[in-house]
């Protein structure tokens, strides 16, 4: 899989900026507010942690996605491109993750 699905459902998240909150569920999110989508964010984080807790791996997948959603939703929310968060993944490929916290607490 590319990150081609992620910047096609970027497109079709922003264009439900605008659109009638009745008509679309991402639209009525966006009109509800920031706090709702985090809400939903926690909310499918804890289903995805049920879910591989009981480690029925179609759950897992079908949570994480439902997860991902949410967050690509408070990205463009927050009018911040999901490519943004693929480069700072990209920037961080290969090195240990213990480096590269550390660098981060450094940069505090």
């Amino acid at each position: 899989m590319s990150d081609d699905i992620l910047l096609r459902l970027m497109a079709v998240l922003a264009s439900r900026k605008d659109a009638d909150p009745d008509s679309s569920y991402v639209a009525g999110l966006y009109h509800q507010g920031l706090d709702s989508i985090l809400r939903k964010i926690g909310e499918e984080s804890t289903e995805t942690i049920i879910a591989a807790k009981s480690g029925d791996k179609q759950q897992i997948v079908h949570e994480t996605a439902d997860l991902w959603f949410h967050c690509l939703v408070m990205l463009a929310q927050q009018n911040l491109d999901v490519r943004l968060v693929l480069d700072e993944l990209e920037q961080r490929f290969g090195v240990s993750g213990v480096d590269e916290k550390a660098a981060r607490k450094q940069s505090k």
